[in-house]
């Protein structure tokens, strides 16, 4: 199939980039410079601009751009984190709508939509979305791909956790106290801590690009939940380290500022869209998707 891919030049990107080519589809991917080679399409999405003939015979289109959210959200950034991701989609969207034939359109999305801290509670994709800045980013995000889903075409909203992989940023961020052997549950450690592999998150976007039964929000997340403080064990296991130093709340609250609930908010997702419409897990638990994560 021809895929067009934005965001190609970040970790997930090249990551998809990489195994779609390895499995002989075409990718086409935008870029906001000159273009260097045939597979290139320039575009501007902070200017809404994309020529939808440039996408002419795209099968699939998909947006992973954004802003790195691990950075403080002073007021100016946090514009920077909504706009990033906002424009993107709807200047592909946009695109979409206008293309002979509707092509499948997919947008990253975020876990952290649910809300600051949900508990215990059982996030499905049915779940309303919360309160909070980036339930606010998120509700945008997807709604931007509106242009789109009127045109008729399918549209699939990938709500992510942490991607476990060693070459991915937010997994090195994790690791790395533990690597210097000062590593520990972060906060309460109670609170539920969305992630997935790499390999599974390669393989639900293709699942969501090939299967006509996926469409709105897909939590992209391990199908068996697992708490911080238990995810901090099988990391300190899988890296053979001592998980010995608890990080506080406040200590994270004080660093990261409003970032910090991402870590230490409890989001007890479930990938119910994935399952039901028949995706298997590869790394169904915490310690495989380490593994998975380490041996790569």
């Amino acid at each position: 199939m021809k895929y067009v891919l934005a965001g190609s030049s970040g970790f997930l990107g090249k990551s998809l980039a990489r195994d779609l080519l390895a499995d002989g589809h075409q990718v086409v991917r935008l870029v906001r410079r000159a273009p260097s080679q045939p597979s290139e399409v320039r575009w501007d999405p902070a200017q809404g601009q994309l020529d939808p003939a440039a996408l002419d015979g795209a099968d699939v289109l998909i947006n992973l751009a954004g802003a790195n959210v691990g950075r403080p959200w002073t007021p100016t950034y946090r514009k920077t984190i909504r706009e990033s991701r906002v424009s993107t989609t709807s200047t592909l969207a946009t695109a979409a709508a206008q293309m002979e034939r509707p092509p499948v359109f997919l947008t990253q999305s975020g876990i952290g939509g649910y809300g600051k801290d949900c508990g215990d509670q059982i996030l499905t994709e049915e779940t309303p979305l919360g309160e909070g800045f980036l339930s606010d980013v998120v509700r945008l995000w997807e709604g931007a791909a509106d242009p789109a889903r009127e045109a008729g075409c399918r549209v699939a909203t990938l709500r992510t956790g942490v991607v476990l992989d060693h070459a991915a940023p937010a997994f090195q961020l994790l690791a790395l106290p533990f690597r210097l052997a000062v590593g520990g549950r972060l906060g309460s450690g109670k609170q539920y801590f969305p992630v997935v592999s790499l390999t599974d998150w390669l393989r639900a976007v293709r699942h969501a690009a090939e299967n006509d039964q996926v469409s709105g929000p897909v939590n992209v997340v391990l199908p068996n939940p697992v708490r911080n403080r238990q995810f901090t064990k099988d990391l300190a296991a899988a890296l053979h380290r001592p998980a010995f130093v608890p990080i506080p709340a406040i200590a994270l609250t004080t660093a990261l500022g409003e970032f910090a609930w991402e870590l230490i908010g409890s989001k007890r997702a479930l990938p119910t869209t994935l399952q039901s419409t028949g995706f298997t897990f590869t790394h169904p638990t915490s310690p495989e998707a380490l593994a998975s994560a380490l041996n790569h």
